[in-house]
């Protein structure tokens, strides 16, 4: 396990995620990117438990999604099958295993401020918090893509599907597009990544 994990996080983290790990029945494998999701949990039908995480992942957002899928196991075995995914039982296990981990040894001091802040009422995504989401992008490989919140109103962008939109208005947080073939309103969230297409 080890040697599996040691090219995805950091060296201060390892020690404390191998003793998370230490269950016969816990397989973690490491996947190429999925689109939909950084990492899942799953309860095999042979009795044991598998987690997946992206190899893509910086070595932060690789270390939260461990850990996300590592309280899902646990809430698992504390409270058993019948609790919500995540629901009051996972938040209290994901809160308690990262609190280790929440210190300037493993994780750089710009985003433990936005990690405390998340982990008050943690989310099913770390996506959908916005800010903290930005902050750990900045540690991402460079790419060729943009934020929706820097795309011009009016102007167009294509996602990683081919499908094309038009940047409308911020609502509240999220902002409004229009998909150009059909002509149907879509929110995105502001950190979406898309591909900006020249008008």
């Amino acid at each position: 396990m080890q040697n599996l994990l040691q090219k995805y996080i950091s060296e201060e983290s390892l020690p404390q995620v191998l003793k998370l790990l230490e269950h016969d029945n816990l397989v973690v494998k490491i996947k190429n990117e999925r689109r939909t999701r950084h990492g899942d949990y799953m309860r095999l039908p042979n009795g044991k438990h598998q987690i997946t995480i992206n190899s893509n992942l910086n070595e932060y957002r690789f270390l939260i999604t461990l850990i996300h899928e590592v309280a899902h196991f646990e809430a698992y075995k504390t409270y058993g099958k019948f609790i919500k995914p995540h629901g009051i039982e996972w938040k209290r296990t994901f809160q308690h295993l990262m609190l280790p981990f929440l210190n300037p040894n493993i994780f750089p001091k710009s985003i433990l401020p936005l990690l405390a802040k998340h982990f008050k009422n943690p989310k099913a995504s770390s996506d959908t918090d916005a800010n903290l989401a930005l902050a750990l992008k900045q540690f991402d490989e460079p790419n060729n893509k943009t934020y929706i919140f820097d795309v011009p109103l009016g102007h167009t962008f294509k996602l990683y599907n081919g499908k094309v939109f038009k940047r409308g208005n911020k609502r509240v947080k999220r902002f409004e597009c229009v998909e150009v073939k059909t002509g149907k309103l879509y929110l995105f969230n502001p950190n979406a990544e898309v591909e900006l297409i020249e008008n």
